[in-house]
């Protein structure tokens, strides 16, 4: 049996405010009070994982034994299956602008770009099926975890569409639908984005909801 977390604090091993809120929102009802890795002035460790699920572990040990406090990671990124799963845990990498190409920051429409001229090299019969992968991360101090996988299964559609999302959600339709992320409202695409399925198993095992 998974160890239970139970309500109290918990450490969200983030320095995003806005996943930080989005999180909590979602923990709430259990009565977890979460509190971020950029609150605590904890560190941000390097992600030096070769798997969502390795970089997910890296982050919620991390903010566990640096807090003395359970924490909570997700590591999310597409894998489109024609090229062998990237751009994978590099998802948010392919979007990084380098040195020479003006400002720091992030590019996503060059990191869609990408993945669309990569599939356009293996061909017009190349597949275009993808997923958006989310992994979370449970951890205590004292090295227990646990580990919840969530997935939202789609095509890879090109040009970019609509401006309700972020990062790669122009280019993926999910299955069964014809908008991409970025023309489904927020809250419909929240329902059953790979996030959505990462939370409900972790609710569901810690909390039997």
């Amino acid at each position: 049996m998974t160890r239970q977390l139970g309500s109290g604090k918990l450490v969200i091993a983030t320095h995003n405010a806005g996943k930080l809120k989005e999180i909590s929102a979602l923990l709430a009802p259990y009565g977890v009070d979460c509190v971020s890795a950029g609150a605590l002035g904890l560190p941000e460790p390097a992600e030096t994982g070769r798997t969502f699920v390795e970089n997910a572990l890296i982050k919620a040990r991390a903010a566990a034994e640096a807090s003395g406090l359970p924490a909570l990671a997700d590591d999310s990124g597409l894998a489109v299956d024609a090229l062998d799963g990237r751009p994978g845990v590099y998802t948010a990498d392919w979007a990084q602008r380098q040195w020479f190409e003006g400002e720091p920051g992030r590019d996503w429409y060059m990191a869609m770009g990408k993945v669309e001229g990569l599939l356009q090299q293996l061909g017009p019969g190349a597949s275009r099926a993808c997923a958006f992968h989310c992994v979370l991360a449970l951890a205590w101090p004292d090295g227990e975890h646990a580990i919840y996988e969530g997935k939202a299964a789609g095509k890879f559609s090109w040009p970019p569409r609509g401006t309700l999302g972020f990062g790669y959600d122009p280019v993926f339709v999910p299955e069964g639908r014809e908008h991409t992320f970025a023309e489904i409202d927020p809250e419909e695409k929240h329902a059953i984005s790979h996030r959505a399925d990462a939370f409900a198993r972790l609710k569901a095992d810690q909390f039997g909801a």
